[in-house]
């Protein structure tokens, strides 16, 4: 991988027509008209079950999941889109999350997430922009996974209207503030990764 940012981008959500959706593709984007080796991938392509033990101990772990966790390996610095059912992370994010983190090293660990730089973003048609529903995916990150999650974050609210034809944002204050956060993701994650902070 070098030193270089190689930057994933999800949304947690596979509705074809989510805000979350069109968030993650524009920051995939932003992040290669900056030179950022950008990588953006729709969850509608990695199908998996519900994550049960019983399944897990009958079946193993689905081919999807090893698929996406071969993904997040190739990138040093991951944007998450997340949407907000609920005040609360979507099933489809845990769901996807719990699988990947079932993926262990030989040492027993999910080191792959204890290895990377997530950047936490989310769109909402209500005025909050999704916030309430990032408090909840943050401890998962963090807490439950031990992964190293930017404290900047960014929530673009009245998601339905913000978008231009092109897939940018019709406020380019607020598009530029979401270049801020990819650049602060691709700078930590190409600085800790020269640094060997994260052990391969």
């Amino acid at each position: 991988m070098g030193n270089q940012a190689k930057l994933l981008f999800f949304a947690g959500s596979t509705r074809s027509a989510s805000f979350n959706k069109k968030l993650a593709r524009l920051g995939a984007t932003i992040a290669s008209s900056d030179g950022i080796d950008a990588t953006f991938v729709d969850l509608a392509d990695y199908d998996m079950p519900l994550y049960n033990g019983d399944l897990e101990l009958d079946s193993g772990q689905p081919e999807n999941a090893k698929r996406l966790k071969k993904l997040f390996e190739q990138h040093n610095g991951i944007m998450i889109a997340c949407p907000e059912y609920n005040s609360s992370i979507t099933p489809l994010l845990k769901n996807t999350l719990d699988w990947v983190s079932r993926i262990r090293e030989n040492d027993g660990t999910a080191k792959v997430f204890k290895t990377r730089v997530f950047l936490l973003v989310s769109a909402s048609s209500g005025g909050t922009g999704g916030l309430r529903g990032l408090h909840s995916v943050r401890p998962v990150l963090e807490l439950g996974l031990g992964a190293l999650v930017l404290p900047d974050q960014f929530m673009l609210p009245r998601a339905n209207t913000a978008f231009a034809e092109d897939g940018s944002l019709n406020d380019t204050d607020a598009q530029e503030r979401l270049r801020t956060a990819i650049r602060k993701l691709a700078h930590t994650a190409s600085v800790l990764d020269a640094a060997g902070v994260f052990p391969r």
